[in-house]
């Protein structure tokens, strides 16, 4: 079995545990966390992804995150996957969740800000783990926006980036 996930009903409460291949390949509904990192003049992170990633591979997003695994809160999810994915350790702040339809499969997508030093010398600074994340860069609202109008840039981030934005 590989990676376990709570299988969540219409209201976001768990009804089991589940494989989360099998919840995706079912259209189980299952939970996501994500993360917006900002810098300190409010610039905010894209990347793209790995050629060879499972899901959207070599698109853009401005979301970093996966599921949420068993028993994990999406504030622990994002913190976890924020390190995994950037190396980065630091606060997360939960800003939203909603119940996103998905291209692949439809999930609650809980939302969160975190601010994220680009220094080298500082904990917080990132350091992208190459399997997940290719390129990135930070850019502003404005950039994002146009940005996310290509067709390279993750379909299920577009609804999230307009729900965070407005």
């Amino acid at each position: 079995m590989g990676e376990l996930v709570d299988r969540v009903d219409e209201q976001d409460r768990t009804v089991g545990t589940v494989d989360r291949d099998e919840a995706i390949a079912r259209h189980w509904l299952h939970r996501v966390a994500t993360t917006v990192c900002r810098d300190r003049e409010g610039r905010v992170l894209v990347h793209r992804r790995a050629a060879d990633m499972a899901r959207f591979p070599g698109q853009y997003n401005f979301l970093v995150g996966g599921a949420a695994e068993a028993g994990e809160s999406y504030e622990q999810a994002a913190a976890r996957e924020l390190t995994e994915e950037l190396g980065v350790v630091t606060p997360v702040r939960f800003a939203f969740k909603y119940l996103c339809r998905g291209v692949i499969s439809p999930y609650w997508m809980g939302v969160h800000e975190a601010v994220v030093r680009t220094d080298i010398a500082d904990i917080t600074a990132i350091t992208p783990d190459p399997d997940e994340i290719a390129w990135h860069a930070w850019v502003t609202e404005d950039e994002l926006r146009k940005m996310a109008r290509r067709p390279t840039f993750v379909a299920d981030s577009v609804e999230a980036l307009d729900r965070y934005l407005n």
